[in-house]
């Protein structure tokens, strides 16, 4: 493997597994004993990630860049 095949193994793994980690913590929230929401705060959510998630699929398609949005329930 070159160099920059190995860089973006290693990177891919390291962000691909946190940005799991991170869902399960998203999904953690849906316990209803500890935390209140509205259907509209969860459709907001997962249409954040899914919007996020196609721009970075488009991104990999273009080879180019997308302005970051930041996400905010408020």
């Amino acid at each position: 493997m070159n160099n920059n095949r190995e860089k973006f193994v290693d990177l891919a793994n390291k962000r691909v597994n946190r940005t799991l980690k991170c869902i399960k913590l998203i999904g953690n929230l849906s316990n209803r004993s500890n935390y209140q929401y509205t259907e509209q705060d969860v459709e907001k959510i997962f249409d954040a990630l899914q919007g996020e998630l196609k721009v970075c699929r488009n991104r990999f398609r273009n080879h180019g860049k997308e302005n970051e949005k930041e996400f905010s329930l408020e």
